[in-house]
């Protein structure tokens, strides 16, 4: 099997226990969660320094999903690298989990860091990017915002201080699946044009396919080897991706998988 086809795999059994935690919840995010898996997929079996051993590890890869809606898409790639059993999934969003329906850095082994509040973690790469400078460590930082969250005025401070600080060790990735949770991106409010106003503060930007492993592959390889400017991996994405019925459907930010639907879901998933 090559390496896209085992990415692809894991892309798929991850996108399976997003369903299932999901439906098992009873609520959860599903359509921004289903978005980003084949990036975290590529960033945690490929591309980050990590050790699913040892969490804390000093010289580790810092990775933030200031998206954390999508907590669901980020418990099962944790699980499935190591970090905790993959029997624990079912638990999303129980009284007493471990897995909350947000990141909770201090209850889930391998997050960097607690996040909902949109806007806010491209500030707390920024403040992990700077560290790393400052106690010339190698490692880098990774981080994965939401389309919808660059209307948060703090993403442009934060824009401005990576710039500013020349955090090439940081790497942006945008989930530009095009919906919010009340709608269209361009019907909400506007945030067009990304490319130029993120070039436009200092920063190196590149647009890929979010679904396109080669490509996801190739962008982050760029972004390593760019240096005195922070990178902006545009990923255009489907928000809901591999479940027709929840592919580009705003209904699917947010909602409840019943049984019926989930049967529907998981064998497109795995027959797909």
């Amino acid at each position: 099997m090559s390496k896209n086809e085992n990415l692809k795999k894991i892309a798929k059994e991850i996108r399976l226990n997003i369903i299932n935690m999901v439906s098992e919840a009873t609520h959860g995010h599903p359509g921004g969660s289903l978005s980003c898996v084949d990036i975290l997929t590529i960033l945690y079996f490929s591309k980050m320094n990590i050790k699913p051993e040892d969490p804390e590890w000093e010289d580790r890869d810092r990775f933030v999903l200031s998206k954390g809606h999508a907590a669901p898409a980020l418990y099962a790639t944790l699980a499935k690298k190591g970090y905790f059993s993959e029997n624990l999934l079912s638990t999303l969003d129980k009284l007493g989990s471990i897995l909350q329906g947000h990141p909770d850095m201090k209850s889930t082994p391998g997050l960097d860091m607690t996040t909902g509040s949109l806007g806010q973690g491209l500030s707390a790469a920024n403040g992990m990017a700077l560290a790393g400078k400052l106690d010339k460590k190698g490692y880098r930082v990774y981080v994965i915002l939401g389309d919808g969250e660059l209307q948060e005025g703090q993403i442009w401070e934060a824009a401005m201080t990576a710039a500013h600080y020349k955090l090439d060790n940081l790497t942006a990735i945008l989930d530009f699946n095009g919906l919010q949770i009340d709608g269209p991106n361009r019907e909400v409010k506007n945030i067009e044009p990304v490319a130029d106003k993120f070039k436009a503060f200092g920063w190196h930007v590149i647009e890929i396919d979010g679904h396109d492993f080669d490509q996801i592959d190739r962008a982050i390889e760029e972004a390593k080897a760019t240096k005195g400017r922070p990178t902006l991996i545009i990923a255009h994405t489907i928000k809901g991706k591999g479940v027709s019925f929840m592919e580009n459907q705003v209904g699917w930010h947010a909602g409840i998988i019943n049984e019926e639907l989930r049967k529907r879901a998981i064998e497109e998933l795995t027959v797909g």
